[in-house]
């Protein structure tokens, strides 16, 4: 049972992950691992063929072996989260929802940049 909720939650991850292939603010990466952590503790043909993909396995093993991001990655990250500030302060969102999403999306951001390029 346990492993068929891990096997469930890695699908969905990957499949949140590939939709982030095509949707701009939906992230690819994080789902990507996300679902690469979940095989890891079900399916172990899940995880290798994930791990080994041509398109989705290299930044699995980027940030595996090395902690590494692309520079491409932070580059739309960081575009994505002055969308995301501007979206919110287009909406009309109060100062303080303003100031508590900056400060969340300054230390994603300040952890992504510190990271070794992939």
């Amino acid at each position: 049972m346990i492993r068929l909720l891990w096997i469930t939650g890695g699908l969905i991850a990957l499949g949140c992950g590939f939709l982030g292939l095509f949707l701009p603010l939906l992230p690819t990466v994080p789902f990507l691992l996300l679902a690469a952590f979940c095989f890891a503790r079900s399916s172990q043909s899940l995880h290798d063929w994930l791990v080994a993909h041509d398109t989705l396995g290299p930044p699995i093993r980027d940030w595996r072996d090395r902690g590494a991001v692309s520079a491409r990655a932070k580059r739309f990250a960081s575009v994505s989260a002055a969308a995301a500030l501007v979206l919110t302060w287009a909406l009309g969102f109060g100062t303080l929802a303003l100031a508590v999403q900056a400060a969340a999306l300054a230390c994603v951001l300040t952890f992504l940049w510190t990271r070794p390029d992939a």
